[in-house]
């Protein structure tokens, strides 16, 4: 870690074994753990806390205060995940007085120049590909995928294990599960490669099918569709989840390709 060519402040705790390339600025108020990788020209402001095994590129600028006119200067924080890595020219914004924090999640994957605004919550297992961009205020589950250039609007949502095509523009709630895409952004099937690479059965997938057929592709209403999907598909732990983010989606769902909704 004695590396002459970076700044690293009294205050800031280091683990022994971090290692921290030349001209790399780590400030006050900073937790770094055990076996990460700190690349040159990275900048770690007040209030980062990452985690484990991390690597962070050269050019990433973490922990850095919102860009939001309301904050003053509160004490609140950014957490990185263990095992997580943040590529080239990365940007991730602490939170306000709305959450007081911005979390990654373990094992996540956030390619070159992709930023996360002030109070993202993303969960474990999730890859932003190149030049994605969350505003404030959004969250986002596990083991979600976000093509090159997606945009995701504040306070949205993106379920489980979903999967946002290249350049998509995110208004509503992505719910779990599903593959969006297209202009403006609408449901175009089930992740289905990528539950099954997850360790979902044929059985499970078709039956996560069957339960978006009848919200998106039979022509009712959400609340006709949550009633059915209820009245008519056995009660299992995904019925539950999609049905859970549906009723507590506060921007509302995005639409089937051909709802009239």
């Amino acid at each position: 870690m004695n590396q002459p060519l970076a700044y690293v402040h009294p205050g800031a705790k280091i683990a022994k074994n971090v290692v921290i390339e030349p001209f790399t600025t780590i400030h006050n108020n900073v937790v770094i753990g055990e076996g990460s990788w700190i690349g040159s020209n990275v900048t770690i402001m007040e209030g980062a806390r990452i985690g484990k095994n991390c690597s962070i590129f050269p050019g990433a600028v973490i922990s850095a205060i919102p860009q939001d006119k309301k904050f003053d200067d509160e004490d609140t924080i950014t957490v990185i995940g263990d095992n997580t890595t943040i590529r080239e020219c990365v940007t991730i914004n602490r939170g306000t007085t709305d959450r007081m924090k911005t979390v990654i999640g373990k094992n996540c994957w956030i390619m070159a120049y992709c930023h996360i605004a002030h109070d993202c919550i993303v969960g474990d297992n999730c890859i932003f590909s190149n030049n994605s961009t969350l505003a404030g205020h959004i969250n986002v589950g596990d083991h979600v995928v976000l093509a090159g250039m997606t945009a995701i609007q504040q306070f949205c949502s993106i379920g489980r294990h979903a999967f946002v095509t290249g350049g998509s523009l995110v208004r509503k709630d992505v719910p779990p599960f599903v593959k969006a895409g297209r202009e403006p952004l609408s449901y175009v099937g089930i992740n289905s490669i990528g539950l099954r690479r997850r360790g979902y059965t044929t059985d499970k997938i078709r039956e996560i099918q069957d339960i978006y057929r009848i919200l998106y592709q039979r022509n009712y209403n959400n609340t006709q569709a949550v009633a059915i999907i209820e009245a008519e598909m056995q009660a299992t732990a995904e019925r539950d989840e999609i049905l859970e983010f549906i009723k507590n989606s506060q921007r509302g769902i995005m639409k089937g390709y051909f709802s009239s909704n």
